[in-house]
């Protein structure tokens, strides 16, 4: 009996198009002393198929909390595919400039800070994380339960050089546009240093796919505001949703489709922003 073959996402993506956040998983690297989440191999060569699928071109690697300081694995991945690669590392405030140097020539561009269950790093070393890269090419990529958001906008509105959100803000629940957690993420995505991705409607969502309809108002919301800033990712492979209905990538990809109006949009968000950002 043959698997049915997944569909093609309605969305043609632009030339350039890149997958902001994205993930591989291999046993046959060491995982943290922290780890909780411990996915069966994902590997790069599973990512291509459905990155031929999509019809990108770009991928940025991010460090999965599983692997904590040690980054080989998604820099390793990023090697072989060279320049249509970047990764986001996790790293401590205590690394070397010359170690920082090595990890740029491999592709590293952002620093991750994951703020939630199993993440390496603590609320204290953002600012200053933040500092050390201003000016420098690098960004830092913050994951927060965006409930929290109200708490921490003062400090992250304060950072210097520029700052990632990810997964329009990953609340921990579904919320309306005009809830202060949501206002906090709109005040952020105005400032020219913060750039946040349209990806993880799942994580939010209790409606599901393949809409997301009580998420597409909060993605809506942003593109209204201002594509300027906003990135795209699949958040592949999904290693907290392997128990359930795991979402379509495509899905994802027509999740952008309906959240925004224009071709130029698409474009802005897909290539133009990521080219930007990660110096494609």
């Amino acid at each position: 009996m043959f698997a049915t073959p997944k569909r093609a996402p309605r969305l043609k993506a632009p030339a350039g198009a890149c997958d902001t956040h994205m993930h591989v998983y291999d046993s046959a690297y060491p995982t943290s002393s922290k780890a909780w989440l411990f996915p069966p191999d994902f590997l790069l060569a599973d990512y291509r198929k459905v990155q031929e699928r999509l019809g990108l071109q770009r991928m940025v690697l991010v460090q999965p909390v599983s692997y904590g300081f040690d980054n080989s694995c998604i820099l390793d991945a990023a090697d072989e595919i060279g320049d249509d690669a970047r990764a986001v590392v996790t790293v401590p405030t205590t690394i070397s400039d010359a170690e920082l140097d090595s990890l740029w020539k491999r592709g590293a561009r952002g620093v991750r800070f994951h703020q939630m269950r199993g993440g390496m790093m603590e609320w204290h070393e953002l600012p200053v994380m933040a500092q050390r890269l201003a000016g420098s090419g690098w960004h830092v990529q913050v994951q927060l339960d965006g409930m929290e958001l109200p708490q921490y906008e003062p400090l992250i509105a304060r950072l210097p050089g520029t700052v990632v959100l990810d997964h329009i803000g990953r609340y921990s629940q579904p919320i309306s546009p005009d809830h202060e957690a949501f206002r906090s993420l709109l005040r952020l995505a105005a400032q020219d240093n913060v750039y946040v991705k349209i990806s993880g409607a799942y994580h939010i969502s209790r409606s599901g796919g393949p809409d997301y309809p009580d998420v597409a108002p909060l993605a809506k919301a942003l593109v209204r505001q201002s594509t300027e800033r906003l990135l795209w990712a699949s958040d592949w492979p999904h290693p907290t949703h392997l128990n359930e209905h795991a979402p379509d990538d495509a899905d994802l990809l027509d999740f952008l489709l309906a959240s925004t109006e224009s071709d130029a949009d698409r474009k802005a968000i897909l290539a133009d922003n990521p080219a930007r950002l990660y110096g494609f």
